[in-house]
């Protein structure tokens, strides 16, 4: 006889999303659950038609097997399908894993139903027990449950076999940026209830205290028996006292036989509301009781009061205009692939709170139901995504009736699943499908069902920011110019927030201008914020020696940003595959292990709660940028760094203000005479424990100038006579390689994917040709003059080295051709002696900062190993640089070494690699650190943009031809 569910071929039937599925619910059964996680039989068919294998492996549950030493490896692709099949179509070589395991139902389970749970299966799950067919499910990041009651007698021992097929109609509808996988993705638990059981609960908690929890009640044996009820408290307190119960009886027209409903209504006096601030939560027991008072059902779960809407054009939560400082987040890890622990996402949500995220969009898909849980407690805005994305083929498939369900189905289980957390304040209906029927219609089901939370969809929003009969909510375009932004904002013609759903790209070393954006969104009525992409780099962690990923045993080789030796950071086509997206997939502000990049420390400042707004003569106004909080959970110490050498500290007092409020406080720190520039910064730090972070976690760091830096002071002339080889190059005993003209860095992906890098390229600046044209003694001075020659232009450079106390003077000029519009710096770059291992410098840190990100850099005196100064982006590119320095010095152990005064303050960056050491390869295990140090000193740097996927740096950033002068002045410690 023919097996029912491979009859039904669900792999090439869109029109089939499920058989034998139960409806998704909101009651959490995960507490109450027999785990069936950890090792299962396992073997990988060519395809869901071959016939099983008589050998069996162990693969281990959750966990996909593209991560578990098969033949099948991960791949990326960013758009395009893997394989040419146009939808519903798949591929003929479709690789299906079967796991299969015992299980021991319990002897006490008699008369209760028995439900097996999948968490989730990559892209279609078939289920078996002992042979018999149980039923079927796709959409691959939302759980599926199974009754098995018919099929299992408890105190007896069943076989499970899950059949997991990769590649389907639904794969069209899972288009979306990251790996490609399969396997079981979520825990697969087994869990039993009472034949009277609780089928779903809707809470609504309002922020003036309003309660209201509608309750349906099935039975399995068929009709619901007669006088049952339902009861509930909150935090222990019976509702009952004070709460007025609806029991809907049979006469009633909106229930059956075979369903009830009962609704819970309740006021919560002086309520504490839940925001993203103050995250205030109440435990929720509702009880279901038999006509004889004893409880058939319970559920549990925290609840929040708030209030979510839309006014004009403004996003409120409970009343006030929030700005959404956002992430997308995927559900990855670099050993287990999509398989994410519950502590891995707490350290997810934990490092974003203290980097100052407010919100998280859940790219692409329904994530794990504990990231809501843990959004709830932590507090922070979600914006639950379904599981649709048709990139490659969106335009055919938004209105495509074969898909029409499947749509639905996606959009509608996650909002019956996530519906009672109060942390998710928007829907929204994919990513990047187009915008058809399809959707209209998976908006219609939503509106109906949850009225209470707005809905948003790039795909719509597109079609017109300000169009009210798309299905969006919101206007949430991605990567729109700023400069659009701001003018649709201004035009009068705004109808709804704008909110992207994606901005700055954080491919690589990118996100300039963030804080620019931010100005501009903090300082435009109608734009309300966005979400960056993304939060991980995607890379996974691989063996070199045989290109296969680690897996679970990985745990331990890396560190810091950096895999281990032997180890690197895959990206894609590092696992042979033939179709894939290269490293488009490290587009994160952390590195794959959780390692924060700069960039994070960039939005920190920008997020600060407390910032300084003003300096005046008499004191500094202080100003709370919260929406909910006052400053009272805060503490702050005052930091004064003076040009000199010195740091002053001292306690700070924080003021009593509510948020948005403002007030003038007394200058810490009387200024001295002789400190030259001085920089004062608020080190902001939590107060006491926070449930994201220990006390003393350091917050923000407002700093504010206070007195601008005076002439530059020179050196004595003389002291020694300058040398010059016969091409005019300094000769130095701490140099290596002598001062030369720099117009090149190592593209970033910005620079690569954005088509600088390339026009970079035809005008040969990588590879410029320097001739002497004269050098001329005066004195004890030399002035050199160079050519070089690119491909299109010449760059004529002036040199002049004179003599002073301890070192030499040298001021340069460039003379940029017109032809060269926008080069990445102008420059001198330079190499030292090995052994000077310790930079110091004054000026922004102490991490990486550049042009056009740099507010998250204060300006200080910073001390760093020259080691520790390169940030190991994924694939090897510019990076290190320290913007606005005005000194530095490099040192060796025994305190020997150089130190470099610059005319004003720079770009500069000090590494142990050339330009075209990172150039040349890609991966960092392929570099070979060089025991001098590289020292680029910048006239000028380019800004880094987001030009992978979003705008450039704007025009300010931008390296002009035509004269660039600079002076720096080389003495020896």
């Amino acid at each position: 006889m023919t097996d029912p569910l491979f009859a039904l071929r669900p792999w090439e039937s869109p029109e089939v999303t499920s058989w034998g599925r139960l409806p998704m619910s909101a009651v959490d059964r995960r507490p109450d659950a027999v785990s069936l996680d950890g090792d299962w039989r396992f073997q990988l068919l060519p395809s869901p038609d071959a016939p099983p294998a008589d050998v069996w492996s162990m693969a281990y549950v959750p966990g996909v097997w593209t991560m578990q030493d098969t033949d099948d490896l991960p791949q990326y692709t960013n758009v395009r399908m893997p394989y040419a099949e146009f939808p519903p179509l798949s591929p003929a070589d479709n690789p299906t894993g079967v796991y299969e395991r015992e299980i021991d139902v319990p002897a006490e389970w008699a008369g209760r139903r028995i439900v097996l749970q999948v968490g989730a299966a990559e892209s279609v799950l078939l289920v078996h027990v002992d042979g018999r067919p149980v039923g079927v499910s796709k959409d691959s990041h939302l759980a599926a449950d199974f009754d098995l009651s018919g099929v299992v007698r408890p105190g007896e021992r069943a076989t499970v076999r899950l059949t997991v097929v990769k590649w389907s109609d639904a794969s069209h509808l899972e288009d979306q940026d990251q790996w490609w996988h399969g396997g079981v993705t979520r825990s697969v638990l087994l869990y039993a209830t009472d034949p009277l059981y609780l089928a779903d609960l809707t809470v609504r908690a309002r922020y003036d205290g309003e309660l209201q929890v509608d309750c349906q009640v099935r039975d399995a044996g068929g009709a619901l028996p007669a006088g049952w009820w339902v009861s509930g408290d909150l935090d222990g307190r019976l509702l009952a006292q004070d709460a007025e119960f609806d029991r809907f009886n049979t006469e009633d027209d909106r229930v059956s036989d075979f369903l009830g409903e009962a609704r819970i209504r309740a006021t919560v006096p002086e309520v504490r509301t839940w925001n993203a601030e103050t995250p205030e939560l109440y435990g929720l027991t509702v009880r279901l009781h038999r006509a004889d008072g004893t409880v058939a059902d319970t559920s549990y779960r925290r609840i929040g009061f708030r209030d979510v809407e839309i006014v004009g054009r403004d996003l409120l939560v409970n009343g006030e205009r929030v700005f959404i400082r956002g992430v997308n987040r995927h559900d990855f890890h670099p050993l287990t692939g999509r398989t994410v622990s519950y502590e891995d996402m707490r350290a997810d949500l934990v490092l974003l709170k203290r980097f100052g995220f407010n919100a998280v969009r859940t790219s692409h898909y329904p994530n794990d139901p504990a990231l809501y849980d843990l959004a709830d407690e932590l507090g922070l805005y979600v914006v639950d995504e379904a599981d649709i994305e048709s990139h490659d083929h969106a335009h055919e498939i938004a209105d495509d009736p074969r898909y029409l369900n499947a749509f639905v189905d996606r959009v509608s289980r996650m909002v019956l699943r996530d519906k009672n957390h109060p942390s998710i304040i928007v829907w929204s209906l994919g990513n990047e499908s187009d915008y058809g029927a399809n959707h209209d219609a998976a908006a219609g089901w939503v509106r109906r069902h949850d009225p209470t939370r707005p809905i948003q969809y790039e795909g719509a929003a597109k079609r017109g920011w300000a169009d009210p009969d798309l299905a969006s909510d919101i206007a949430c375009p991605m990567y729109a110019p700023l400069e659009d932004c701001v003018a649709h904002a201004l035009s009068g013609e705004q109808t709804k927030p704008l909110i992207q759903c994606e901005y700055s790209h954080a491919m690589g070393n990118s996100n300039g201008t963030l804080a620019d954006h931010w100005a501009a969104i903090e300082s435009t009525p109608g734009l309300q914020g966005g979400f960056i992409w993304e939060f991980w780099d995607h890379g996974i962690l691989q063996r070199v020696s045989d290109g296969r990923p680690t897996g679970r045993a990985g745990a331990g080789l890396y560190d810091n940003g950096v895999a281990a030796p032997g180890r690197r950071w895959a990206y894609g086509g590092d696992f042979g595959e033939a179709i894939h997206d290269g490293a488009f997939i490290a587009d994160g502000v952390v590195f794959p292990d959780r390692t924060p990049k700069p960039v994070m420390f960039e939005h920190r400042e920008i997020a600060a709660p407390v910032r300084i707004e003003r300096f005046r003569h008499e004191g500094i106004v202080l100003g709370n940028h919260q929406h909910f909080r006052g400053l009272e959970w805060l503490a702050g110490s005052w930091e004064l760094a003076l040009a000199d050498g010195r740091t002053l500290t001292a306690p700070a007092e924080l003021p009593a203000l509510r948020p948005g409020e403002t007030v003038a406080v007394p200058l810490p720190f009387e200024l001295p005479e002789d400190g030259g520039e001085a920089w004062l910064t608020l080190r902001v730090t939590t107060a006491e424990d926070q449930v994201w972070a220990p006390r003393g976690t350091e917050v923000c760091a407002p700093q504010v100038l206070l007195r601008a830096a005076g002439p530059v002071a020179g050196y004595a002339a003389g002291g020694g006579r300058i040398e010059v080889d016969g091409e005019g190059l300094l000769i130095h005993p701490l140099l290596t390689v002598a001062p030369t003209l720099s117009l090149w860095r190592a593209p970033t992906d910005n620079d690569e994917l954005g088509g600088m890098a390339a026009r970079w390229r035809a005008w040969g600046l990588d590879s410029l040709v320097r001739k002497v044209v004269s050098v001329r003694w005066d004195g004890e001075r030399v002035t050199t003059v160079a050519e070089y020659a690119g491909a299109t232009g010449v760059v004529r450079h002036c040199q002049v080295f004179t003599p002073v106390a301890g070192g030499v003077r040298v001021e340069e000029s460039a003379e940029l051709p017109e032809e060269f519009d926008d080069v990445a710096r102008v420059g001198t770059v330079f190499e030292t002696v090995p052994g000077l291992d310790l930079l110091e410098w004054f000026g922004r840190g102490p991490w990486e900062s550049y042009p056009d990100r740099s507010t998250g850099a204060p300006v200080g005196h910073h001390s760093v190993p020259v080691d520790e100064l390169f940030t190991p982006y994924l694939r090897p590119q510019e990076s290190g640089g320290r913007n606005g320095v005005r000194r530095f010095t490099l040192s060796a152990p025994d305190a020997t070494g150089l130190t470099v005064d610059l005319d004003e303050p720079r770009q500069v960056s000090v590494t142990r690699h050339r330009a075209e050491d990172l150039t040349a390869v890609r991966h960092h295990d392929e570099l070979v650190p060089r025991a001098s140090c590289v020292v680029q000193l910048d006239a000028a740097h380019r800004g880094l943009g987001t030009a992978s996927c979003g705008p450039d740096t704007t025009a300010q950033y931008l390296v002009a031809p035509g004269v660039h002068r600079w002076s720096w002045t080389l003495r020896v410690l």
